[in-house]
């Protein structure tokens, strides 16, 4: 398992990983959903632009489309 999944402190690549792993292990996730792309939600975290905490935050106020 990863240290840490602080964009300071994984690669992209780790990043790409870590959410593919989740969604995985995840199975009652919205992936799949119509409608509905869950890495594309997690996009700006690959890209080292926000925290996972962030986004999961933003989704759940409904920020996040």
């Amino acid at each position: 398992m990863y240290k840490s999944i602080k964009i300071a402190d994984t690669t992209r690549e780790e990043r790409i990983e870590i959410i593919k792993t989740s969604l995985a292990y995840n199975e009652d996730s919205c992936e799949g959903s119509v409608g509905f792309d869950a890495m594309a939600m997690y996009q700006p975290y690959i890209d080292g632009e926000k925290e996972i905490a962030q986004i999961n935050m933003e989704f759940r106020s409904g920020m996040v489309k």
